[in-house]
C-alpha cells in the first residue's frame, strides 16, 4: 500500500523557506559587502560629502576677518551675486569654455582623421600631437608665457616676419582672453587625440573596408562611417572638457592673473579671489561662488546628456 501523500500549505512553506538561506550565498554576504564598501564611503564621506555640507554652511552665514562662520545671513551673499560685476564673471567663464573646448575637440578630431590617412611618419606625427598631455598645467603656461612675451616671444617674432606689428598677448584686455583660450586648446589637445586615436582603433576594420568596397573615401568615410563610430569618444570629451574648463585656474593664475581688467577672470578664479587673494577671507561669498559653479556644471552636464547622447551610437 503507497504511502499517504502529505500536502503543505503554500503559506506555510513560504515561512518556512524565508529564512532559511540562499543556496551559494553565506548568511553574513550582506554584512561582508558593507564592510568591504566601508572604506571607499569614509573616503566620499571625507572629502566630498563634509566639504559640500560645509558649502552650503558657510555659504549662509557671515565671517570674521580670520574667515570664521558668524551670524546667519541666509542667501545674502547669493542677492548680492546678482550684481553687474558677477554677471560679468559669469559671461567670462562661458566665453573661455566656448572657445577652449570646440577648438580642442574639434581640432583633435581632424588631428586623427588626418594620421589615419596612409602617410610616411605617422607614428612620429601621432606622438608629436599627443605630446601635450605629458605637460602640466603649469609647464605649459610658463611656456606660452614665453611664447606670449611681447619681447622676446615667438608669437610676436612671427608676426613681425610677415610685418604684423607687435601684440600685447596677456596685458590687451581684447586678447587676453583667447590667449589663454588657446594655451588651454593645446594643454588639452593631446589628451583629445589620444582617446580618439584609441576610438578610431576600436573601429572594426571589416566596416571600413565594407566602406571602401562601397566606394566611400576620405570625406564621405570619414562622414558616414568614422565620426558617427567615433560619436561616444566625442561625447565623452565634451562633457568631460566642459567640466575641465569650468574649473579652470592654474593657466589663468600663471599668465595673466585674472586681468588685465578682469579680462581673464572666471568664476573660479573669482572663488580664490574672494577667499585667499590679497589676504582676503571671504569664505562665505567664495562658497556662494562654489554652490553656483556647482549647479552650472550640473545643468550643463544634463544639458549635454539630454541632447547631444541622442546622438550617440553605441556599437
Amino acid at each position: 500500500m503507497p504511502p499517504p501523500t502529505v500536502v503543505e500549505d503554500a503559506g506555510t512553506t513560504a515561512a518556512a523557506t524565508a529564512g532559511a538561506p540562499t543556496p551559494g550565498r553565506p548568511r553574513g554576504e550582506r554584512g561582508l559587502s558593507w564592510l568591504l564598501l566601508l572604506p571607499s564611503v569614509a573616503v566620499f564621506a571625507l572629502f566630498i560629502f563634509w566639504p559640500l555640507g560645509r558649502t552650503f554652511y558657510l555659504s549662509t552665514h557671515g565671517n570674521d576677518i580670520f574667515g570664521a562662520p558668524s551670524a546667519y545671513v541666509g542667501f545674502a551673499h547669493y542677492t548680492e551675486m546678482l550684481s553687474g560685476e558677477f554677471l560679468g564673471v559669469l559671461g567670462t567663464t562661458a566665453m573661455f569654455t566656448l572657445i577652449s573646448v570646440l577648438p580642442a575637440v574639434l581640432g583633435a578630431l581632424v588631428v586623427v582623421l588626418l594620421l589615419e590617412s596612409r602617410i610616411r611618419g605617422v607614428r612620429a606625427l601621432r606622438t608629436a600631437f599627443a605630446l601635450p598631455f605629458a605637460f602640466s598645467v603649469a609647464t605649459a603656461s610658463v611656456v606660452f608665457a614665453v611664447i606670449y612675451n611681447p619681447a622676446i616671444g615667438i608669437a610676436n617674432g612671427m608676426l613681425g616676419a610677415v610685418g604684423v606689428d607687435r601684440v600685447n598677448w596677456l596685458t590687451d584686455p581684447s586678447i587676453a582672453l583667447p590667449a589663454v583660450g588657446l594655451a588651454t586648446v593645446w594643454m588639452n589637445l593631446g589628451y583629445n587625440v589620444l582617446v580618439l586615436s584609441a576610438g578610431v582603433a576600436a573601429i572594426p576594420q571589416e566596416v571600413v573596408e565594407a566602406a571602401r568596397l562601397d566606394g566611400a573615401t576620405g570625406w564621405r568615410l570619414a562622414t558616414s562611417v568614422t565620426i558617427p563610430l567615433l560619436s561616444p569618444q566625442l561625447f565623452f570629451l565634451v562633457v568631460v572638457s566642459t567640466i575641465h574648463a569650468l574649473q579652470s585656474f592654474g593657466q589663468i593664475h600663471i599668465l595673466t592673473k585674472g586681468g588685465p581688467d578682469d579680462a581673464t577672470t572666471t568664476l573660479v578664479y573669482s572663488i580664490y579671489e574672494e577667499a585667499f587673494a590679497f589676504g582676503s577671507a571671504d569664505f562665505g561669498a567664495a562658497s556662494a561662488q562654489a554652490v553656483v559653479l556647482l549647479l552650472i556644471m550640473l545643468i550643463c552636464t544634463a544639458i549635454q546628456f539630454g541632447v547631444l547622447e541622442r546622438r550617440v551610437h553605441y556599437r
